[in-house]
């Protein structure tokens, strides 16, 4: 049986090291520490927002079509993507150009909301647990 690729430890967050491969067919085996490479890097989500945007050829409003979400929602989901290859943690651009002066996790929970990605109160709970 095969189950989807996981990258990150369920318990602490951190990444998972490959230790082992096989050769489904010769059942040759090889161990080691294996680098997961940039994909290793994207939750299981964002890896399937990339197989969303290849069979789009790239075209953002397409993803975003499929998706059923707005082309904005679907920018910000490459800029997260993009972020997480690089290894950097990104700061959406509607938020940092729409809400001056607002702190940058306020920002983020508002353009979620705006996108529709969560309800007004699940924005508003996650503004108080901010403090």
């Amino acid at each position: 049986m095969k189950y989807p690729l996981i990258t990150h430890d369920p318990i602490t967050g951190e990444p998972l090291v490959v230790t082992r491969l096989l050769g489904p067919t010769t059942g040759i085996v090889i161990e080691g520490q294996f680098d997961l490479g940039w994909i290793g890097r994207l939750t299981s989500e964002q890896r399937e927002f990339v197989g969303v945007l290849v069979r789009n050829r790239g075209n953002l409003q397409k993803v975003a079509g499929d998706m059923g979400a707005s082309y904005n929602t679907a920018r910000n989901r490459m800029d997260e993507i993009v972020a997480a290859i690089e290894g950097i943690a990104p700061v959406p651009q509607a938020a940092q150009s729409t809400r001056p002066g607002m702190p940058v996790e306020h920002r983020a929970i508002l353009d979620r909301l705006a996108a529709g990605e969560i309800t007004f109160e699940e924005a508003m709970e996650q503004i108080r647990g901010l403090g």
